[in-house]
């Protein structure tokens, strides 16, 4: 992999999405991502570069899971040109991994149903009502039943 196709996923991923400035983009110690080309657009973005460690793949657990299914569900077994390998990952992320690929860390749903549900359950939340303290033991409560009887 070069640094053009990285810092192109990453210009096409910061359009698409606008993320606020300060947003950490974590990857290995690879070339591509340790190129100028790649280190200037992560400033001119405004996110911020982290790296695993050297010789400690733990830091990077879930990016190399990712690149491992990648790997193993499009890429062994198969010779691709530059533009072949840039439709081939466009689609695997954009049409099969986030809409189709059921995740078992998700409840075995795609990223985007788990992301639609997330946002419904967050518009349905209902304010909390007040707390009735009157109730309450022990230090916590106690303190509480001090501070209403002061507000008095």
């Amino acid at each position: 992999m070069t640094a053009d196709i990285v810092t192109d996923a990453l210009t096409m991923a910061w359009f698409r999405k606008k993320p606020a400035a300060g947003l950490l983009h974590h990857s290995d110690r690879g070339s591509q991502y340790a190129s100028h080309a790649f280190q200037n657009k992560l400033k001119e973005y405004g996110m911020t570069c982290s790296m695993s460690r050297k010789g400690n793949s733990w830091d990077n657990a879930p990016t190399e899971s990712w690149f491992n299914s990648f790997k193993n569900e499009r890429v062994h077994g198969m010779c691709y040109t530059h533009a072949d390998m840039k439709a081939t990952s466009f689609e695997y992320i954009e049409v099969f991994y986030n809409w189709k690929r059921q995740h078992s860390t998700l409840g075995y749903k795609s990223p985007m149903q788990f992301l639609a549900d997330w946002l419904s359950r967050q518009h349905q939340e209902k304010p909390r009502e007040p707390q009735d303290f009157s109730q309450k033991s022990g230090f916590r409560g106690n303190y509480l039943k001090a501070l209403v009887s002061m507000e008095s």
